[in-house]
C-alpha cells in the first residue's frame, strides 16, 4: 500500500491497517475455500465423464484418467470401448469446459471491476462478435486447414476476435486515455455491427454449412487433440494467473479510478492491461467453444453472494465454479436428448437467465 500525500495521514493509516489485516484474515479463509472448491472440482469432473450417450463406469472412468497422465496409450489400445470414448473424447471435452467456464467466468468478474457495471461479460467489448464473425468466415469460404494441421475455426476465430481488439482499442481511445464509457460504447456498437454482418454470412452460407455454424454460434464443446488441449491450458492459466495477481488492483478500481489514483495505482496502464488480457483471453475461448452466454455474468454474482466481494477471493473461486457450471451444463446438453447433442449455450441460457431476472427484480425490491 502507498500513501499518498492526497490522503489524510490518518485515511492512509487506517487504509494501511485494514489491508493488512484483511490479508492476514484472508489468507486462511482463502486456504479453506480455494481448496474445498478445487476438491469440488475434481469430485465433479469425475462425476461427468460416467455420463453421456453411453455410461461409463467408474472405474473405467478412473483407469482412463490414470492412463492419460501417466502419458500411456492415449490412443486407447488394450482399453476397451470405454477407455476408448473416456481417453479419446470425454475426458479432453470435459477438460476443455472446464477451462472455457473458468474463463468466461475470470474475464466476467474483472470486467465488472474494470467497468463498475455488474451487468458486465465477455461480450459487453465486442471481441466475442469479433472472434465468430472470423470463424463464419472460415465456414464460408470452406477452409478445413490453415496452416499444415491446424484447425482454421480456432485460427480464424482468434484473428478475428484480435482484429476487433484492436479496433475498439482504436475507437475508445482518446488522448492516450481509455475511459471506460467510451470503452464500453465502442464495445456495444461493434458488437451490433458485427453480428449483423455474422447475420448476413448465414444467409449466403450452403444450408447445410449455415446449420452448422449456427449450432457452433448456440456454443459448441467438442473434444480437442491433447496437444490443442495443452496449448490451451497454458494460455487460459497463464492469463487467468495474471488477472489473479491483480485481484488487490481490482478491489481499488471499485471504488473509483480518483481514490485508485490516489492511493498510487496507475489507473489509465492498468485499464489497458485488463482490457488487453481479458479481450485476448475471450478471443481464445470464443474461437473454441463459440457464444457460450451467461457464465461470465451470472457465476460473478453467485460467487459474490457466497463468499463476498474481495477479488482474492471472488476471481479463483469464479473461475472454479464457472468452470463446474458449464463442465455440467454440457453434461445435460450430451445426456438429455442422447445420442443427439443441445447447444450448451442454450442450456447455460436457460440456466442463467433466469436468476438473471431474479437479480433483477431483487434490486428493483430494494430501490422501491
Amino acid at each position: 500500500m502507498i500513501d499518498s500525500p492526497m490522503l489524510p495521514p490518518a485515511t492512509a493509516h487506517a487504509v494501511s491497517q485494514w489491508t493488512k489485516a484483511g490479508a492476514i484474515v484472508t489468507l486462511h479463509r482463502w486456504l479453506l475455500v480455494i481448496g474445498g472448491l478445487i476438491v469440488a472440482s475434481v469430485a465433479v469432473l469425475v462425476m461427468c465423464l460416467q455420463f453421456g450417450a453411453t455410461r461409463v463406469e467408474m472405474r473405467a472412468v478412473m483407469e482412463a484418467i490414470l492412463t492419460v497422465f501417466h502419458g500411456e496409450h492415449i490412443d486407447a489400445d488394450g482399453l476397451g470401448t470405454p477407455g476408448i470414448i473416456m481417453v479419446q473424447i470425454r475426458l479432453p471435452r470435459v477438460l476443455m469446459g472446464f477451462l472455457v467456464g473458468g474463463s468466461l467466468a475470470g474475464i466476467g468478474v474483472t470486467l465488472q471491476a474494470l467497468l463498475r457495471n455488474p451487468l458486465a461479460d465477455p461480450y459487453v467489448l465486442g471481441v466475442s462478435s469479433g472472434a465468430a464473425l472470423g470463424a463464419s468466415a472460415a465456414m464460408l469460404l470452406g477452409i478445413g486447414t490453415a496452416f499444415s494441421l491446424v484447425p482454421a475455426l480456432p485460427l480464424f476465430g482468434f484473428l478475428g476476435g484480435l482484429l476487433s481488439l484492436v479496433l475498439i482499442y482504436r475507437l475508445a481511445q482518446s488522448q492516450g486515455r481509455l475511459p471506460v464509457h467510451s470503452l464500453l460504447l465502442a464495445g456495444v456498437i461493434l458488437n451490433a455491427i458485427l453480428t449483423a454482418l455474422i447475420m448476413f454470412i448465414t444467409s449466403i452460407m450452403d444450408p447445410n454449412r449455415s446449420a452448422g455454424l449456427m449450432a457452433w454460434l448456440m456454443g459448441s464443446l467438442t473434444a480437442p487433440s491433447y496437444p490443442a488441449l495443452g496449448v490451451f491450458v497454458l494460455y487460459t492459466v497463464g492469463v487467468l494467473a495474471i488477472l489473479m495477481h491483480k485481484a488487490q488492483t481490482l478491489n481499488v478500481l471499485t471504488l473509483g479510478e480518483e481514490i485508485a489514483r490516489s492511493l498510487g495505482i496507475e489507473t489509465e496502464w492498468v485499464k489497458k492491461q485488463l482490457f488487453l488480457l481479458t479481450a485476448l483471453l475471450t478471443g481464445a475461448v470464443v474461437s473454441v467453444s463459440g457464444m457460450i452466454g451467461f457464465v461470465g455474468m451470472v457465476i460473478p454474482h453467485v460467487v459474490r453472494m457466497l463468499i463476498g466481494s474481495d477479488h482474492r477471493l471472488l476471481l479463483p473461486g469464479s473461475a472454479l465454479i464457472g468452470g463446474m457450471f458449464l463442465v455440467v451444463s454440457d453434461t445435460i446438453a450430451r445426456t438429455l436428448l442422447a445420442p443427439s447433442e443441445i447447444p450448451v449455450g442454450i442450456v447455460t441460457a436457460l440456466a442463467g437467465g433466469p436468476f438473471f431476472l431474479y437479480l433483477l427484480l431483487c434490486r428493483k425490491d430494494r430501490m422501491n
